[in-house]
């Protein structure tokens, strides 16, 4: 079984970490099923949110049990230390547990600090110091904020968007943190389901020894899928390195990431999978974004009014709405081309 150390942390977690965001589209028992699966086969490393509806309480509800055999990170998005306090006592609650081990400022449009004024950070080592988290992390989905949180010596772990369509930037961040011994979670490791070729994602992180991927899964057969790999690694063949070249030429440039932080929009668009449309038509079975309801989602981006609130709030800086205005385009031509 892979093992990966997170950093200064010192805590060995299994190669293939969970990403407990999807699981809140699926019932509590449906959820509670895939988790003790999990547990059951080596995974570890369970990543969830206070913003990710109910997904806490499902980890509390099926794994609580055997807390002590599992490590579990979760996030805030408090922007001062009593908003902080509060949502740590709510995700503990849910969680069943009296600590959590890696505890996340949730993407912050900056880095937080001792004497910021925010009192964010301050909170964090109260929190410590009570015991009820062991670690400090960040996430986030801005370069120069994440390179600065690793440079800064304050934190213990970061989460940043992590596949094998990374840049060169994005691979010197892997460097950096291994440097600084900053354990490193890669989120978005199928780039919002846009790569489908699970063996060639497991391949690409396997060459970064200090890389954690969490898995964003919903669905049984897809934790069997990840399960498998921990018995027969997939390799990074030549095959897989073309692939990985192909996509990368494919989906560079103005590509839309799914990070949702562009949402809720004022109009109703649903930007995150809207924006991506055309790429999941070429690389996903279109029968579900071709139904009724979603020629009517797609339709909205008419009715865009030009707010910018998606440019102001997309940490890849994105003309989003031309990027929608394209996307609905090649939508229309795919819808009259198989006469939909």
């Amino acid at each position: 079984m892979a093992t990966v150390t997170l950093g200064r942390t010192g805590l060995i977690v299994n190669k293939n970490g969970f990403g407990a965001l999807p699981i809140q589209r699926v019932t509590k028992e449906e959820a509670a099923v895939i988790l003790k699966k999990a547990q059951q086969n080596g995974i570890n490393f369970f990543d969830t949110a206070i913003g990710y509806s109910d997904s806490e309480e499902k980890i509390g509800y099926a794994l609580s049990g055997v807390r002590e055999k599992i490590y579990l990170a979760t996030k805030t998005p408090a922007q001062n230390g009593n908003d902080l306090r509060q949502n740590l006592e709510k995700s503990l609650r849910r969680l069943k547990t009296d600590h959590i081990d890696i505890y996340q400022f949730h993407n912050p449009s900056f880095c937080p600090k001792p004497g910021d004024g925010t009192g964010l950070y301050e909170a964090m080592l109260e929190a410590k110091q009570q015991g009820k988290i062991r670690f400090i992390g960040i996430t986030n989905h801005r370069l120069p904020v994440a390179v600065e949180a690793v440079e800064s010596g304050l934190y213990d772990t970061l989460q940043f968007p992590f596949s094998y369509l990374a840049s060169e930037k994005d691979i010197d961040l892997v460097k950096l943190c291994k440097k600084n011994n900053v354990g490193f979670i890669a989120m978005k490791g199928m780039s919002g389901g846009i790569i489908t070729n699970s063996a060639a994602a497991y391949a690409f992180m396997n060459q970064f020894d200090n890389v954690v991927p969490i898995w964003g899964i919903q669905r049984v057969n897809e934790l069997e899928e990840f399960l498998s790999y921990d018995e027969n690694q997939p390799r990074f063949s030549g095959e897989i390195s073309e692939l990985i070249e192909h996509d990368k030429k494919e989906l560079s440039g103005n590509f839309c990431r799914g990070c949702g932080y562009c949402e809720p929009c004022p109009a109703g668009i649903q930007i995150s999978l809207s924006a991506r449309m055309s790429w999941v038509l070429k690389r996903m079975p279109s029968d579900r974004f071709v139904t009724p309801e979603w020629q009517e989602n797609m339709e909205r981006i008419d009715s865009c009014i030009h707010c910018n609130h998606c440019v102001n709030h997309c940490p890849y800086s994105l003309n989003t709405p031309e990027l929608l205005k394209q996307n609905l385009i090649e939508y229309r031509t795919y819808i009259k081309e198989h006469n939909l």
